[in-house]
């Protein structure tokens, strides 16, 4: 089936809402050893509303499908959603804790992630009202930090409907061939590539994935992308130069601020460029939805990489 074009409407995400815990340290911690940290914070994270927020922030209209918990973080995450801009009418709130993710980065900018789902777990299905976001939407943005029934069920929506579905392949796990066949376009980093296509280079990995999906990008960190589709000479991107404080989300900022372009109607090496430059920009703050940038940054940085020889 022909992956449908991504309409110039609104963006819905099904996706986590967690609430980080992030300790900043010269060297990150190894097993069985104690460190000392340099500071600490909470941010309002989780992959979905990272990417929500990235997203609203880029410029799109943006709608968040999910849970919270009743509890304290869950009401900070609803409020830091609805801050940037995210409709959250779909954002349920279930009995007990919401997601956490205990994040450590270390002195280069590197993390390391454990992430307890909470509230994000009673998401296996979606409600009328929920299909109704998606279909009403230009692209439905997925991760996978929901159970693997709600990320299929928000998929078979999107097809059913029309919309296209950009799937985040993370936390890496075997992808079945249900929703890999109602996925337009497949966003890993080249770890989440190589897991999912036993290939490590980037292209060979990306070949591999083609045989399941009409499109993918895969993410490079600090060397940029590289788009692959069928029928195509893959297209590399290159990666913009950065001040590394930490990388955290800077994945989800690229796919939220690549959800915003290509539903403007940009080409793809455009709407790549101006993705990379949100991704690099978010690397320079801390925390994630803390570090994304908005739209007028995003076109400085851009300009900028233009310019440069």
């Amino acid at each position: 089936m022909t992956a449908p074009p991504l309409r110039p409407a609104g963006i819905a995400v099904l996706g986590s809402a967690n609430m980080d815990l992030v300790a900043y340290v010269r060297t990150a911690p190894a097993r069985g050893e104690t460190v000392t940290g340099e500071s600490f914070r909470t941010v309002a994270g989780g992959k979905g509303a990272n990417q929500a927020i990235a997203a609203a922030r880029a410029g799109g209209a943006v709608a968040m499908i999910g849970a919270v918990g009743d509890d304290d973080f869950g009401r900070r995450l609803r409020a830091a959603l609805e801050g940037a801009g995210v409709g959250t009418d779909r954002l349920r709130t279930a009995p007990g804790p919401s997601g956490v993710a205990q994040i450590v980065v270390d002195g280069e900018g590197h993390n390391a992630i454990v992430v307890v789902p909470g509230a994000n777990g009673t998401v296996t299905a979606l409600t009328s009202q929920d299909e109704a976001v998606i279909g009403a939407a230009g692209a439905l943005l997925l991760q996978l930090e929901l159970p693997l029934a709600g990320v299929l069920a928000g998929a078979r929506a999107a097809r059913a409907r029309g919309v296209r579905t950009v799937l985040t392949p993370a936390p890496a796990q075997p992808l079945p061939d249900d929703l890999l066949s109602v996925v337009d376009l497949l966003v890993p980093n080249e770890h989440e590539a190589a897991a999912l296509s036993g290939e490590r280079d980037p292209r060979a990995a990306a070949r591999v994935l083609l045989d399941a999906v009409p499109e993918v990008v895969v993410t490079l960190g600090a060397a940029g992308c590289l788009h692959a589709m069928r029928g195509q000479e893959p297209l590399a991107v290159p990666g913009l130069a950065a001040d590394v404080v930490d990388t955290t989300a800077a994945g989800d900022t690229f796919v939220g601020a690549l959800a915003v372009a290509l539903g403007e109607g940009r080409t793809t090496a455009d709407a790549l460029r101006w993705a990379t430059a949100a991704s690099a920009l978010s690397v320079e703050l801390p925390g994630a939805s803390s570090s994304m940038p908005d739209r007028a940054a995003i076109d400085a940085r851009a300009a900028v990489a233009l310019r440069s020889p």
